[in-house]
């Protein structure tokens, strides 16, 4: 389950992000978008980065978590920069809707436990996986490597 929290004007096709959230876990994950300044006070208070970033993710501690039901226990929460959507898209060419589905992914592996920083490239793969099964352009990952 997806819940969606919107900060922005911008419309968000939900379908394309809850097929995903679906295609890799039963939990409920929650997604807020914003502008840059709220994700940059977000990446600050978290992280002590006092900048914006394109995706923070959240992922809930279990030790909190008192369901006995599995599916029902909130996997954590994604924070979106539209402002690095509508930048990125425009960058690399391609969607709107295409870019906050890269990002989106992101989140999710991180919330997951999969962190690109430190493993042997088991996120980059299951980011390939989740990127060819929807038809997506480029990772986050590598476009970075890239870079």
């Amino acid at each position: 389950m997806l819940n969606i929290e919107n900060l922005t004007d911008f419309t968000i096709k939900s379908e394309l992000l809850e097929n995903i959230a679906n295609s890799v876990t039963s939990r409920e994950i929650d997604l807020t978008l914003c502008y840059n300044h709220t994700i940059q006070q977000y990446n600050k208070e978290y992280r002590h980065k006092d900048q914006a970033t394109d995706v923070l993710s959240f992922p809930i501690e279990n030790d909190i978590i008192i369901s006995t039901d599995n599916n029902f226990m909130p996997l954590g929460s994604i924070v979106i920069s539209l402002d690095f959507v509508l930048d990125k898209a425009k960058e690399f060419k391609h969607s709107s809707d295409a870019e906050m589905a890269l990002l989106f992914i992101h989140g999710l592996l991180h919330i997951l436990g999969y962190d690109h920083e430190t493993d042997s490239g088991e996120m980059r793969e299951k980011e390939a996986l989740i990127i060819q099964n929807f038809n997506l352009p480029s990772s986050l990952i590598v476009r970075t490597e890239e870079n």
